[in-house]
């Protein structure tokens, strides 16, 4: 009774991951793996599959097993980056259970089922396809630190880069390497190699990341740079312009970027602290 009981389970898992792989494909098929129904709809196919056909005492705990496994799994054979799965890890889990407590506290009968369905879908449909989101989308991430050295000469120079001193920056996110470009004469430009990506793809191959930005702007305490092209925060943000300002010993850094990643309500505030802890390098680089 008991190996049979084990051959379900196993069963559960094989099947429950299989739906999510088949979800993760179709999804990224149709552009749509940067919206609420990837990030919500995936762990939700995987988490009623498990409802669905699981005979197990707690459906909640085969739902956090099977989702860690897929996770475990996401890198190596999706080629998924340690940063998405840092960030996307916690929602999946949070969706998972949700779905899991909710069933098993109603029951995983028919009726249990659709009225967990039910409210996932309403949840997944506030944001997914198309433009809508629930928080805006355009955003400016601002950050001032007290300015000991020249700004404008350090504006204009090459500057020369030092490790993330920001924990969330450090989990994974791209590091400047160096820099070539001078001056803040409107036109001028700068071109950032960054640290190149590195996915957990089997076989995956470092894939080189830069910056091009261009002086839109440049006067008596400001100069504005904008992103002319991005290979680098492009798959997290689209990153719009950098403002620098200084006046009476402050130097402020203004990031305006778009925030690509739904649902809203979870990436909003990640994206929003990331790009400030951004902001707040910049400004001491430079201040």
């Amino acid at each position: 009774m008991e190996q049979g009981n084990a051959r379900r389970v196993l069963a559960v898992v094989v099947a429950a991951l299989f739906a999510g792989m088949l979800a993760y494909k179709l999804l990224h098929a149709g552009h749509l793996e940067q919206t609420a129904v990837f990030y919500v709809g995936v762990p939700a196919v995987i988490a009623l599959t498990v409802v669905l056909t699981a005979r197990t005492r707690s459906a909640t705990g085969t739902i956090m097993a099977v989702l860690t496994v897929g996770l475990a799994l996401a890198g190596p054979l999706l080629g998924e980056g340690i940063v998405c799965l840092v960030f996307a890890a916690p929602l999946f889990y949070l969706v998972g259970l949700a779905i899991g407590l909710f069933a098993d506290w109603v029951g995983r009968g028919r009726k249990g089922v659709n009225a967990v369905a039910v409210p996932l879908l309403v949840l997944v449909a506030l944001e997914g396809a198309g433009d809508t989101s629930v928080i805006a989308r355009e955003s400016v991430a601002v950050a001032s630190v007290p300015a000991t050295g020249d700004v404008a000469r350090a504006l204009a120079a090459t500057p020369s880069f030092r490790p993330y001193d920001s924990a969330l920056l450090r989990v994974g996110f791209p590091r400047p390497l160096s820099v070539t470009g001078t001056g803040t004469r409107v036109g001028d430009t700068r071109v950032i190699t960054f640290t190149p990506r590195v996915s957990l793809g089997i076989g995956a191959r470092p894939e080189p990341r830069s910056m091009t930005l261009r002086v839109s702007a440049s006067g008596p305490g400001r100069v504005v740079f904008d992103v002319a092209a991005d290979t680098t925060w492009t798959r997290w943000v689209e990153l719009r312009s950098a403002a620098f300002t200084w006046d009476r010993g402050v130097v402020t850094v203004r990031l305006a970027y778009r925030r690509t990643f739904d649902p809203s309500w979870y990436f909003g505030p990640i994206q929003q602290a990331a790009m400030t802890e951004a902001a707040a390098y910049l400004a001491r680089t430079f201040g």
